[in-house]
C-alpha cells in the first residue's frame, strides 16, 4: 500500500528541541573493496564521492538533499583499471545548485562514456542494477558537461568532467596524457534542499564510542529532518532502519536526537497508524506522479508495504518514553507537528491499529491468523530481497518477536496513563486491548516456528553442505553432539510448512523479550554453533544458513546473496545487546547465564575481526589458505548488490562495549 501525504506534514516538532548550530565540516573517506568513498558535509553541501575501480569503472556522487546524484558510467575496459583520488571533494556553489569538485586519475590509456545518469538516487540505482532509465531523465552530454532541470522544473543537476594533466575528452573517449594517466576535475551539483545537519554535541552524548569512523558515518547520515539508511544507495528515510538504529543507538543519543527521530516516523504514519517503510521524494516522486496520472509534481509519495515496521514502532517509543525520555515525555507528545497534529494522537493511532491487526490470532491462534506478508509479495521485513524469508509468508521475527513485544509496550505506556488525552475514546478502549493480547501471541505464536531434526539426519545435512561450499566440517559436526537439532525457522509458508534456515533473527528476542530458560538455551545452540552447523565465522555471525534445507532453498542463500550466508554489521549488534540484557537477567540458571556469557566472549571476537568493513552494510566471505577471509559485498561480480560503505545501523556499536577480558 503506498500513499500521499502533504509535504508540510515532515515538519517534526520533536526535532526543534535540539540545539540550533552551525556543525563544523565533516570529511572523511572509506576504501572499500573496489569502492573509494568519500564523504564531505559543509554548509549546505552534503555529498558522497564514488569512485569505482575494476572493469566496469563509473563516478558517481550521491546527495542527501532529495535523494538526488549525479553518475557517470564508462564502457567496460579489457582490463581492471585503478581509480586514484588525487583531490579529495571541496564545497562548490553555482546559482541554485550546490555540490563538490574533486579531482581523480584512473591508470588506463582510454575510457569510453557509456551513460550519465542525473536524478534521484533511486533512478541511479536502478541503471546499476538493470541498466536503463527513464528516458525523460537522460540528458544529452557535451566534451564531458550534462545538465538538466528537474522533470516539474525546479532546479535540477549538473555533471562535468574535464581533463587534466594532458587528459583529453573527444566526443565519449577520454585518453590519457602523457604520463599514461587519465586525471578528471569532477563536478557534481543538485538543485534539491539541502536537509539541516544533526551533529557534534546536538547528536551525542560523552558516552558514545570513540570510533571516528562510526561516528563520522553516523553525523553524514543524522539530520533534523530524518535519519538516512545508507550511503549511497539509501540516502534518505526507512522507517525500520531508523526506529532500529534509535533503540540501539539511544543510550549515546542526546535527547533531541532520538525524538528528531521518533519525530520523523510519526510523520509519515499512515492515516490509519502504519508506519512509512521508504519515502519517494524529489524527483523520483515526479517520475512517480506523472505515471500515476497526477502530473509534474514532486508531492512525497510513502510505501506501507512492509510489514516488520509497523511493530517496532511502539517497543521503540516505549524504551524512550519510559526509560530516558520520561521526564519529558508528556512535552514530546503535546508536541504538534506542521499540520497541528500531536505526536501523542499520531502514535496513539499506530497503537490501536497494532492492537486491532493482532486481535484475530489472539482470540484464536492459528498459522493462517498471524501476520503474514502483503498481498502476493515475497518481501515484508528486514530480509528485503526476494529470496530473504525463503519464499515463506509469515515471518518469525514478525510473529514471535516483534507482535507480542509491540503489545507489550503498549500496554506498558498505557498503564502509565501518558496517553489518556490522546486519540479518540474508541482507540483508547482497542488500546486496553494489548495486555492481554500479548499474553495470548507470546504463548501460541514461536512454537508454531519450531524446527526439530533428528541427529544423524543433521549431521549428513552438515557434511554434505559444507563440501558444497567448501568449507571445513570437523568443528561443525563436534558441535552438533548427538542430540536433535532444534531451532526456530526463518519464515512459515502459507500451509504453516516451515521454511528450515538457521538465522540470527534470534537476536530479536533475545534484545527485546524474556525467553525462558530453554528457549534462551535452544537459540544459543542454534546461532553459536560453528557454520555450518550454527551462524559462528572467525569473520562474522552469518545472517542465514541453509544446511538444513533443500537444495533448491541452499542455492538461494550463498555467500553472494543479499540476505545469504553474509555478515550484517547491526545484525551483531542486535545480538550484542541482546546478551547484554540476557546476562543482566536474575533469574536464569546459572549455566544459561554462562552459556550466555560465553557467547558474548565468541560473538565479540568475531565483531573485531571485521576491522575495515565494520560500518558496512554488510560483508561477505571467502575460504582460502586454511580459513575465512572477509570479503566486501559488491567486490565481485557475482554479488547480488553493493553493500553501502555508511551503513545508520551499522554505527550503533558507538552504543556498545565489548566484555572485559
Amino acid at each position: 500500500m503506498i500513499r500521499l501525504l502533504l509535504a508540510s506534514a515532515l515538519a517534526i516538532a520533536g526535532a526543534t528541541t535540539v540545539a540550533q548550530q552551525t556543525p563544523a565540516p565533516l570529511a572523511f573517506r572509506i576504501d572499500e573493496g573496489r569502492n573509494i568513498n568519500a564523504f564531505l558535509r559543509q554548509g549546505p553541501v552534503a555529498a558522497h564521492l564514488l569512485l569505482r575501480s575494476g572493469d566496469d569503472p563509473r563516478i558517481l556522487v550521491a546527495f542527501p538533499a532529495g535523494d538526488s546524484g549525479t553518475g557517470l558510467w564508462f564502457e567496460k575496459t579489457a582490463t581492471p583499471v585503478t581509480w586514484r583520488l588525487d583531490q579529495a571533494p571541496t564545497p562548490y556553489a553555482s546559482g541554485k545548485l550546490h555540490g563538490v569538485r574533486a579531482v581523480a586519475s584512473v591508470d588506463a590509456a582510454e575510457l569510453r562514456f557509456r551513460q550519465a545518469v542525473l536524478s534521484s538516487v533511486r533512478v541511479l540505482r536502478d541503471y546499476e542494477a538493470l541498466g536503463k532509465a527513464p528516458a525523460e531523465i537522460l540528458a544529452a552530454g557535451k566534451a564531458g558537461t550534462w545538465a538538466r532541470d528537474r522533470l516539474d522544473g525546479a532546479p535540477g543537476y549538473a555533471l562535468s568532467v574535464a581533463g587534466l594533466r594532458g587528459t583529453t575528452i573527444q566526443g565519449d573517449r577520454v585518453k590519457a596524457g602523457p604520463d599514461g594517466r587519465i586525471t578528471l576535475a569532477i563536478t557534481a551539483a543538485t538543485g534539491e534542499t539541502p536537509l539541516t545537519p544533526l551533529a557534534g554535541p546536538a547528536l551525542l552524548n560523552g558516552h558514545a564510542g570513540s570510533d571516528a569512523r562510526a561516528q563520522n558515518a553516523l553525523q553524514f547520515l543524522s539530520y533534523r529532518e530524518k535519519y538516512l539508511a545508507g550511503s549511497w544507495r539509501f540516502d534518505t528515510y526507512f522507517g525500520r532502519d531508523t526506529l532500529m538504529s534509535l533503540r540501539l543507538l539511544m543510550p549515546v543519543l542526546q535527547p533531541g536526537a532520538v525524538e528528531a527521530g521518533l519525530g520523523a516516523v510519526l510523520a509519515r504514519l499512515a492515516a490509519n497508524g502504519e508506519v512509512a517503510h521508504e519515502e519517494d521524494i524529489g524527483e523520483f516522486a515526479v517520475l512517480r506522479n506523472m505515471r500515476e496520472g497526477r502530473g509534474r509534481i514532486a508531492t512525497p509519495i510513502y510505501d506501507y508495504a512492509m510489514v516488520d515496521d509497523d511493530f517496532m514502532l511502539a517497543p521503540v517509543a516505549s524504551a524512550w518514553l519510559l526509560g530516558r525520555g520520561a521526564p519529558t515525555a508528556a512535552t514530546f507528545l503535546n508536541s504538534r507537528d506542521a499540520t497541528g497534529r500531536a505526536q501523542g494522537d499520531r502514535l496513539v493511532a499506530n497503537f490501536a491499529w497494532v492492537v486491532k491487526r493482532t486481535a484475530a490470532f489472539a482470540a484464536s491462534p492459528a498459522v493462517d491468523r498471524l501476520i503474514g506478508l502483503k498481498g502476493d509479495r515475497l518481501t515484508g521485513q528486514w530480509r528485503d530481497s526476494e529470496e530473504g524469508l525463503g519464499r515463506g509468508r509469515y515471518p518469525y521475527d514478525v510473529n514471535a518477536v516483534w507482535v507480542p513485544t509491540a503489545l507489550d509496550a503498549i500496554a506498558a505506556i498505557d498503564r502509565t496513563g501518558l496517553l489518556k488525552s490522546f486519540g479518540t475514546p474508541a482507540q483508547r478502549a482497542t488500546i486496553g486491548k494489548a495486555g492481554a493480547q500479548a499474553a495470548a501471541w507470546h504463548r501460541a505464536a514461536p512454537p508454531l516456528f519450531t524446527v526439530t531434526i533428528p541427529a544423524d539426519r543433521a549431521a549428513q545435512a552438515v557434511r554434505d553442505y559444507a563440501g558444497k561450499v567448501g568449507v571445513p566440517a570437523q568443528d561443525a559436526l563436534a558441535a552438533l553432539g548427538r542430540a536433535p537439532v532444534t531451532f526456530n525457522a526463518l519464515s512459515l509458508q502459507a500451509d504453516g510448512a516451515a521454511v528450515p534456515v538457521l538465522h540470527s533473527d534470534d537476536g530479536f528476542a533475545l534484545l527485546f523479550t524474556d525467553p525462558d530458560a530453554a528457549a534462551l538455551d535452544r537459540s544459543l545452540t542454534a546461532m553459536m554453533r560453528p557454520f555450518p552447523a550454527g551462524l559462528m565465522t572467525p569473520v562474522g555471525l552469518l545472517v542465514a544458513n541453509p544446511a538444513f534445507a533443500a537444495p533448491d532453498v541452499q542455492a538461494r542463500f550463498g555467500a553472494s546473496a543479499y540476505h545469504g550466508t553474509v555478515v550484517w554489521s547491526w545484525q551483531q549488534a542486535v545480538l550484542a545487546a541482546g546478551l547484554n540484557r540476557q546476562i543482566a537477567r536474575t533469574d536464569l540458571p546459572a549455566d544459561i547465564r554462562a552459556r550466555a556469557v560465553a557467547a558474548r566472549t565468541q560473538l565479540w571476537r568475531a565483531i573485531q575481526s571485521a576491522g575495515e568493513v565494520r560500518t558496512s552494510e554488510l560483508w561477505s566471505w571467502a575460504y582460502r589458505d586454511g580459513g575465512y577471509r572477509v570479503a566486501p559485498f559488491g567486490a565481485q561480480s557475482g554479488d547480488a548488490d553493493e553493500s553501502n560503505a555508511a551503513q545508520l545501523w551499522s554505527t550503533v556499536f558507538l552504543a556498545l562495549r565489548p566484555p572485559a577480558s
